[in-house]
């Protein structure tokens, strides 16, 4: 058995159906099918204009198309498993509505360069929604912290107690993180928001199009400079993949540390039972899943670029066929790095601060060692004396099973004989971090700041974010009729 094509004048005879399974695109590209369509309306709108087509099948055409809009709108277009592309299901879906005429749609374009425009279409929203969804998790972030000011953690380096920090600033940690994630996405979409369409399959086209009013149309920021880096380019595709593999690694990040606070060692943060799960066997179990899985689907995230950039490495120009794969590497995970975020958003939103757990554990580990080490700095000793003078302490602290604020005046002096009583109001935990108030530390002040600033980020990214849907949505709109 072979398949039907809508082009086969080349060929005597019809694809095997072998060739058809390995060639199909559908269960990816279907996603394209609204970018597709509107496409189409902008390119039909444009070949009228021009007067490539006449206004009668101008507008046979747009009435068809917008048919068949309302049909993927409504899950109702059927797709036939005998065409190989979703591009070719609606032009196939056309010309069975409005006959012949339908066959003009494809005048002065090819499949090369709308399929890098529904692609780069998609990825707009796809990219407005991942900033949108990484937004509202910082939120929760800021939400938490504002909750936790004075609860006081041991600050790690090297999973060693270090130095005394306070929770607030630990989330706006993660919360500046994903700030320039959500950044790069923004700026990604001003790379993507480029319109091939008119390109061609790679070297332009002889009809007289406006290349520049399809662009308008699609809202796009200009059409591309050079027809055959127009339909070969996917480097808008790995900056995607990137952007989405960097936010992966820092939801990863995020989840390890829920994972390890949550268990008895650390004890720090206890999560809400609707995001977590319990054990088959083991009914005292209570789970991290949630954060587990996004720290594991990490992984298919960063394949995703990865598999996209060896896709690209040694293709010559123009097209060829192996970009069909373009889209996997990158829709997956953005679909992926979305629901990771927004399923963050909910565990965070919910767990609660274990805040005497955490102030017993920073009593450890002489995370006060550094305040002392200053304050012999600040009494004229060079810093590198310092440091051996309080090492020499801390050493003696172990030995004796002692906090450095447990010593005697009579101990201390020991190490150094610019000890004084005053050494006494530095060495409270309370007070290390207090007076930790350089810019972006862990005082209360420097976190107040850290907060205002990411509010003030948040509120003219979200402004960013939606005078670009709104433009997107007014082209719509617009086609659609």
């Amino acid at each position: 058995m072979v398949q039907k094509a809508l082009w086969s004048g080349r060929y005597g005879s019809g694809m095997d159906d072998s060739t058809l399974e390995f060639t199909s695109s559908l269960d990816v590209d279907v996603a394209l099918g609204f970018y597709d369509i509107m496409g189409s309306l902008a390119h039909v709108t444009m070949l009228r204009d021009c007067g490539i087509l006449s206004n009668s099948d101008a507008d046979e055409i747009i009435d068809g198309l917008r048919t068949l809009l309302d049909d993927v709108r409504g899950g109702r277009l059927g797709i036939d498993h005998g065409l190989e592309d979703i591009h070719t299901n609606i032009e196939h879906a056309l010309t069975a509505l409005k006959g012949p005429v339908g066959g003009k749609l494809h005048t002065g374009r090819s499949r090369n360069d709308q399929v890098a425009t529904d692609l780069r279409m998609y990825l707009r929203d796809a990219v407005l929604e991942a900033a949108k969804c990484i937004d509202a998790l910082i939120k929760t972030l800021v939400d938490l912290a504002e909750g936790s000011r004075s609860a006081i953690m041991p600050g790690l380096t090297h999973m060693q107690h270090a130095q005394p920090v306070t929770a607030a600033q630990h989330m706006m940690a993660h919360a500046f993180r994903l700030g320039r994630d959500a950044d790069r996405f923004l700026e990604s979409f001003e790379r993507i928001n480029v319109c091939p369409l008119g390109a061609g399959a790679l070297a332009g086209t002889t009809y007289p199009i406006d290349r520049g009013q399809t662009s308008d149309l699609l809202g796009f920021g200009r059409p591309t400079e050079n027809s055959m880096d127009s339909v070969s380019d996917r480097d808008f595709v790995m900056e995607a993949a990137f952007c989405a593999s960097m936010l992966a690694v820092h939801l990863s990040s995020m989840a390890e540390e829920l994972v390890l606070w949550s268990s008895p060692e650390f004890g720090f943060i206890e999560m809400d039972d609707r995001y977590t799960t319990g054990s088959s066997m083991m009914p005292q179990k209570k789970n991290p899943d949630v954060a587990e899985l996004i720290r594991g689907r990490a992984g298919g995230v960063i394949g995703g670029l990865v598999s996209a950039l060896v896709l690209v490495k040694g293709l010559p120009l123009t097209y060829n066929r192996d970009l069909q794969e373009d889209k996997k590497a990158v829709m997956e995970p953005m679909r992926t790095v979305v629901q990771c975020a927004s399923m963050m958003s909910k565990v965070v939103s919910t767990m609660r601060f274990d805040e005497g757990r955490m102030s017993s554990l920073v009593k450890e580990g002489h995370v006060n060692a550094t305040d002392m080490a200053d304050y012999l700095v600040a009494k004229g000793m060079p810093f590198r004396e310092a440091h051996g003078a309080v090492g020499s302490a801390v050493r003696f602290c172990v030995r004796e099973k002692k906090g450095l604020e447990e010593l005697t005046l009579s101990e201390m002096r020991g190490f150094s004989d610019l000890i004084d009583e005053d050494v006494f109001d530095v060495l409270p935990i309370e007070k290390c971090v207090e007076r930790r108030r350089s810019f972006g530390g862990t005082s209360p002040q420097s976190v107040e700041a850290q907060i205002s600033m990411t509010l003030d980020s948040l509120s003219d990214r979200e402004c960013r974010i939606s005078r670009k849907m709104s433009a997107i949505d007014d082209c719509w709109n617009r086609l659609a009729g």
